[in-house]
């Protein structure tokens, strides 16, 4: 769901549904301090918000991505501390995160697009005595950057249906914990079609993102609901940093800007920093140059309406976005999706 996207006002009105609200920590500091006027560390902004979204009652957790190395267990540590329900955690292998800090209630769920990345969590965790309380088994059709490398994207053995059995396997050889899905489930058909399939839950982003209570802009939102099929695209050569394949919107994303060479190299916010020989969070392709890489924290900032000019927007959308035809309220759209569910 991203930077801007799903904060409190999302994940709150979700949760009072009876689903899980979650809220995305990616840029959350900044975000916060730019709605109250003061200043966040990523302690206090997870905490503020994670807070704010289990306020009016029901569950509400966060996601927290290991790519965001400099932020990740201040993140960890202030969600536990509201008491998230739980916190889900991709973009890398979470192999740490049940040592950041002793939880109580808080469920821990991996996100992996894999049987095996499943099976090297599960045995990391396992020697820490931990083990996860659920996994996001996250397919190729999913928004923003991928698990899987261009060659791999269409391939029928990755298609989200054909991951399942095997990543069910891992989950029930250590412990029988549920497996939720996430990546193109978009309707209520397909939820009951993944139940059936054997999957536990769904994760839902794209329709989510096209709703009310989504803190997207309005220019985000206006770009979902009048994207057609063609406009969906994912870029192979955006010069994202991440270095990952990741689908956008393309007329109104960096991913045509990275081709035309405009811009100083800019990395001034660190949210991806690497370490240095040093030890010292310093290290961002993006610092270095501007023929291959942009800065993405920016352009995710510029789409959340943080920093206009800064970087053009970068809409990230799941495959589906080009279905989306209005913008919904959370009561309507999980009254359709939770069409002839079990509560």
């Amino acid at each position: 769901m991203g930077v801007g996207v799903s904060l409190h006002p999302l994940a709150s009105a979700v949760a009072q549904e009876g689903g899980i609200g979650i809220v995305s920590s990616a840029c959350l500091d900044r975000l916060l301090s730019k709605r109250t006027g003061k200043k966040y560390n990523s302690y206090d902004a997870a905490y503020e918000e994670v807070s704010l979204a289990k306020a009016n009652g029901g569950f509400a957790g966060i996601n927290i991505m290991c790519a965001l190395l400099r932020d990740y267990n201040d993140s960890v540590k202030g969600a536990l501390d509201a008491g998230a329900d739980a916190i889900i955690s991709g973009a890398g292998l979470p192999l740490t995160l049940p040592v950041v800090q002793p939880q109580k209630d808080t469920a821990l769920i991996p996100i992996v697009s894999s049987a095996r990345a499943l099976d090297i969590i599960c045995k990391k965790w396992g020697k820490l005595g931990h083990r996860p309380d659920a996994v996001v088994l996250e397919g190729p059709l999913a928004g923003g950057h991928l698990g899987f490398k261009m060659d791999q994207i269409e391939r029928t053995e990755n298609m989200l249906e054909n991951l399942l059995p095997p990543v069910k396997d891992i989950a029930q050889k250590y412990g029988d914990f549920p497996v939720i899905v996430a990546g193109g489930v978009y309707t209520n058909e397909d939820i009951h079609r993944f139940l059936a399939l054997g999957a536990d839950g769904v994760q839902i982003g794209t329709r989510f993102l096209a709703t009310e209570e989504s803190s997207a802009t309005p220019e985000y939102k206006a770009a979902v609901v009048s994207a057609k099929e063609e406009d969906i695209i994912v870029a192979s050569d955006p010069g994202s940093p991440c270095g990952l394949p990741f689908r956008v919107i393309k007329h109104s994303s960096m991913y045509l800007s990275a081709l035309n060479r405009r811009r100083k190299p800019k990395c001034d916010k660190g949210y991806v920093l690497l370490k240095n020989n040093e030890g010292k969070f310093a290290v961002c392709p993006a610092k270095e140059s501007n023929e291959h890489h942009f800065c993405i924290c920016n352009g995710l900032l510029t789409s959340a309406g943080y920093n206009a000019n800064c970087e053009e927007p970068l809409y990230t959308v799941g495959t589906n976005a080009a279905r989306v035809d209005r913008i919904a309220s959370v009561k309507e759209l999980m009254s359709e999706l939770g069409h002839g569910l079990k509560a």
